[in-house]
C-alpha cells in the first residue's frame, strides 16, 4: 500500500476515534444517560469508518459487538442476534438461486433474448441493453449483470463501428454503456432481492415497528415494479435526446442479434430446471401473503394452512435453494449447484447488512431513537413532499462516495425516529430514502454498475457526472412522487 494511502487510512481512524468521543460527550451532556451517549459514539465511529473507509466495510460493522456491551446497550447474545436474522436467509437463498442461474449462462438467454427483440434502430437497442440489464438485476447481482451486459456490449460496439461513423458511433456507445449500468440501478430497487439495501430496510422495519403491517415480496413488487418502468422510460427518454437526437433514423443490422440468439446451444435440462426453480420461487414470493391493492386484495397461499402462515420468505429462499443442491443438472449428472456455490456468496456484504441491523437495534435498546425524536420537532411545519425529497437528494447524492448499504444502515434509524415528530409515517420517508440510495449516477465508485462501465474505457468521469448530476435530481423527484401515490394503495396505514 503506498504510503500516502496507508497515512490517510491512519488519520481516518483517529478522525473516528475522535468524532466518537465528541459524540458521547455531547450526547452524555445533553441526556445524561450512558447508554444513550454510548449509542451516539458508537454510530458517529461507524458513520465515519464507513464513510472514509479507514477499516473494511464489513469490519467496521462488527463495531456493535464490541461497543454494545461495553455501554450496556445489549448483551452480546442480543447484537450477535442481528448478524443472522430471516433477511439474511433471504439474501443466502436469493443469491444461490442466482449463482445458479449464472452457472448455467441462463442470464446470458434471457438478455441476448430481450435485446433481439429492440435493437435494430439505435434507441431500440438501447431500451434494449436497459430492459435487459433491469429485468437480470432484480433477481441476480448487479455487479454480475453489469459485467455479462458490459461484455455483450462491447462486442455490439464492434457491429456498431461498421455501420456509425464519428459523433454519432461516440454517442451511440456512450448511450449505450450508461444504459447498463442505470439500467441495473433501476432494476436492483424493483425486488426486495434485486438490491442489498432494501432487505436493511426490511429488516429494520420489522426490528423497528413490529406491530405495523409487514411489507412482503409481493407488496415491495407492486411498488417496485411501476418505480423501476418509470425509471427506466425517464432516463431512456434523457439518453436518447441528449445523445441520439442525430441518429435517429440509422439502422443497425436486423440480423446480428438474431444471429447471436442462433449461436446459443439449444436450451439444456439444467436451464429449463433452474428457469422452473426461478420461476416458482417468484410467484411463492410474490403471492406468499394476501395482495391488497385499494379496495381488491388476493389471497395468499400461506393463508390456506396455519402452518404455511409460520413461513417467509427468507424459508421460501432457502427452501427452492436446497433443491438446486438436490435436482440434478440432467439425468445421471452433477446437480445444479454443489458446495463451492457458497464460495461465491458476497459474505462482506452480509456482514455490512447485519452491521446496519445491529446499528438499529442499538438506537431502540438504548433510548436514542426516543431521545432524538424527543429534540426535534421544529420541522413539523415543512410540506412532507418537500421534506422527503430534500433528504432523498442528501441520500442520493452523499451515496456517489460511500457505500448505499452504509449510508442506509445509518441513516433509516434516525428517520424512523424523526418520522412521528414530523407528522408523517416512518414508511413514507424510510422506503423513498431506500431506494434513493440506489439512485446515484454521477461516480464510478457510486455502485459496482457505474464502476463496471467505467472500466470498460468507453465513459469518462466528466460524462458519467455531467449526465448522472441531473439523473440525480430527476430520478429523486420520480421516486418521492411514485411513493406518494403509490404507498397509500398497498399500504394503507402509511397514507
Amino acid at each position: 500500500m503506498p504510503i500516502d494511502t496507508f497515512r490517510l487510512k491512519n488519520y481516518s481512524i483517529l478522525l473516528g476515534l475522535a468524532g466518537s468521543a465528541i459524540g458521547y460527550y455531547v450526547l452524555f451532556s445533553l441526556s445524561g444517560s450512558h447508554a444513550i451517549a454510548g449509542m451516539a459514539a458508537t454510530a458517529v465511529l461507524m458513520g465515519l469508518w464507513w464513510i472514509t473507509q479507514a477499516l473494511p466495510l464489513a469490519s467496521t460493522s462488527l463495531m456493535p459487538v464490541i461497543c454494545y456491551p461495553l455501554f450496556g446497550i445489549r448483551t452480546t447474545a442480543e447484537t450477535a442476534q442481528s448478524y443472522m436474522n430471516p433477511m439474511i436467509m433471504l439474501f443466502i437463498g436469493g443469491f444461490l438461486i442466482a449463482v445458479a442461474m449464472q452457472r448455467w449462462n441462463l442470464h446470458k438467454r434471457i438478455a441476448l433474448h430481450i435485446i433481439s427483440w429492440l435493437g435494430s434502430r439505435p434507441q431500440g437497442l438501447v431500451l434494449g441493453f436497459m430492459l435487459a440489464s433491469a429485468f437480470l438485476s432484480m433477481w441476480i447481482s448487479n455487479t454480475a449483470t453489469a459485467m455479462m451486459m458490459v461484455s455483450i456490449g462491447l462486442a455490439v460496439i464492434s457491429q456498431i463501428d461498421e455501420t456509425i461513423r464519428g459523433k454519432g458511433r461516440n454517442a451511440l456507445v456512450l448511450a449505450l454503456m450508461l444504459s447498463i449500468a442505470y439500467g441495473c440501478s433501476s432494476g436492483g430497487v424493483a425486488t426486495l432481492v434485486g438490491t442489498p439495501t432494501n432487505l436493511v430496510f426490511i429488516s429494520l422495519q420489522k426490528e423497528l415497528f413490529p406491530d405495523m403491517q409487514e411489507i412482503t415480496f409481493g407488496s415491495w413488487i407492486l411498488l417496485g415494479l411501476p418505480l423501476t418502468l418509470g425509471l427506466i422510460l425517464l432516463i431512456w427518454t434523457v439518453l436518447t435526446q441528449v445523445y441520439l437526437r442525430r441518429i435517429r433514423r440509422v439502422k443497425l443490422d436486423p440480423d446480428y442479434f438474431k444471429e447471436k440468439v442462433m449461436e446459443l446451444p439449444p436450451m439444456s435440462p439444467a436451464e429449463k430446471r433452474i428457469a422452473s426453480i426461478f420461476l416458482v420461487t417468484c410467484l411463492l414470493w410474490i403471492f406468499r401473503k394476501t395482495l391488497v391493492i385499494g379496495s381488491f386484495s388476493l389471497p395468499g397461499w400461506s393463508t390456506f394452512w396455519e402452518p404455511l402462515g409460520r413461513l417467509d420468505d427468507g424459508v421460501v429462499a432457502v427452501f427452492m435453494a436446497t433443491l438446486l443442491f438436490v435436482i440434478p443438472a440432467k439425468q445421471g449428472s452433477k446437480r445444479l449447484l454443489e458446495g463451492k456455490a457458497f464460495f461465491k456468496i458476497p459474505w462482506n456484504i452480509l456482514l455490512l447488512i447485519s452491521g446496519g441491523f445491529a446499528l438499529a437495534g442499538g438506537f431502540i435498546a438504548s433510548g436514542l431513537s426516543e431521545f432524538l425524536a424527543g429534540s426535534i420537532t421544529g420541522l413539523a411545519g415543512f410540506p412532507p413532499f418537500l421534506m422527503i425529497l430534500a433528504i432523498c437528494l442528501g441520500i442520493s447524492f452523499l451515496t456517489e462516495l460511500t457505500s448505499n448499504v452504509a449510508t442506509v444502515s445509518m441513516f433509516l434509524p434516525i428517520l424512523a425516529a424523526l418520522a412521528p415528530s414530523l407528522g408523517i409515517h416512518p414508511y413514507t420517508v424510510m422506503i423513498p430514502a431506500t431506494i434513493a440510495a440506489s439512485m446515484a449516477f454521477m461516480m464510478p465508485v457510486a455502485t459496482p454498475p457505474n464502476a463496471i462501465v467505467f472500466s470498460s474505457g468507453k465513459v469518462t468521469v466528466p460524462q458519467m457526472a455531467k449526465f448522472g448530476f441531473w439523473l440525480n435530481l430527476l430520478t429523486g423527484l420520480w421516486v418521492v412522487t411514485i411513493c406518494q401515490l403509490v404507498l397509500p394503495l398497498i399500504l394503507p396505514e402509511a397514507g
